[in-house]
């Protein structure tokens, strides 16, 4: 598992936001503080701060392909400066003595595509491992992800390291498909797993035994997104907690037939024990639409 990316500014100026991101439970290890930034120095100072919350590894965001965050040159707008880039992580593997990794895209865009290239100047920076999402940061999540370049760098043979692949994995035969095609040596999975949490037991058991796990029940999925609320209550407090699993709520409960009026009441609703009681109430009420 990784943290949601801080900000080293925030981090290094003692952002309330971005410390309380470093905070780890020990059932969530191993699990690495990914950091992102512009600035050289910031980044270092940063990951020796973060390396006092004893995380298993720091790792290094070079994907995100938000303009806020690309347009500053943090990011995937490191694709803009190859050598900073690179200079960033030697710096930053040297200041620390857990392990580095880089989570990064195939390039800027469609005409810059350098993933092959950088993944060994990075691997040579010092890193232990690389996740590479098969998008341009043009793209940002548009489009198909291109695995081929993944694979590329996977069956390179300077690359001693881990590759592992991310983008579009979200079934357990796709997982396979990419282990099988491409020879990853693991797959990282973001946005499939919103409303749908339980895909790492769906994937692992179809990996481990060539077949499908038995669907959940609406009523486990409720009870799922029951404990998902409360524990966003608990980490993020009534005001946010409620507003940022609206979008959770979305997905759970995605294909429930004559689901509209109640969808409306989960997502305007401020009261979490009326949330709780909506959420209680849907297997009862509701039936999924067979797929």
């Amino acid at each position: 598992m990784y943290t949601e990316f801080i900000s080293s500014d925030g981090l290094i100026r003692d952002g309330r936001k971005s410390v309380q991101k470093l905070d780890i439970f020990e059932y969530e290890r191993p699990i690495g503080i990914q950091l992102y930034g512009h600035i050289i120095e910031s980044m270092v100072e940063a990951a020796c701060l973060a390396e006092k919350s004893a995380p298993d590894l720091i790792d290094i965001n070079f994907g995100c392909p938000v303009r806020k965050i690309s347009n500053r040159g943090a990011g995937s707008g490191m694709f803009r400066n190859i050598p900073l880039m690179v200079e960033m992580t030697k710096r930053i593997v040297e200041c620390t003595s857990l392990p580095v990794t880089v989570k990064t895209r195939l390039g800027w865009d469609e005409s810059s595509k350098p993933i092959v290239e950088v993944a060994e100047m990075l691997q040579d920076a010092g890193i232990k491992a690389i996740t590479i999402h098969g998008r341009t940061r043009a793209q940002m999540y548009r489009g198909s992800a291109d695995w081929r370049l993944i694979g590329e760098v996977k069956n390179n043979p300077r690359m001693k390291i881990p590759v592992i692949g991310n983008g579009d994995i979200d079934s357990p035969q796709k997982a396979k498909q990419m282990f099988d095609r491409y020879g990853v040596d693991g797959i990282m999975i973001g946005r499939a797993t919103v409303g749908r949490p339980w895909i790492f037991n769906e994937i692992r058991h179809f990996l481990d035994t060539g077949c499908l796990a038995e669907p959940l029940s609406l009523r486990e999925k409720s009870e799922i997104a029951k404990e998902h609320f409360l524990k966003s209550l608990e980490r993020k407090g009534e005001k946010v907690g409620i507003l940022q699993m609206r979008r959770h709520f979305v997905a759970y409960f995605k294909g429930l037939v004559n689901f509209k009026e109640t969808r409306l009441k989960l997502l305007t609703s401020i009261d979490p024990e009326e949330i709780i009681s909506i959420i209680d109430m849907i297997p009862e009420q509701f039936r999924e639409v067979l797929k």
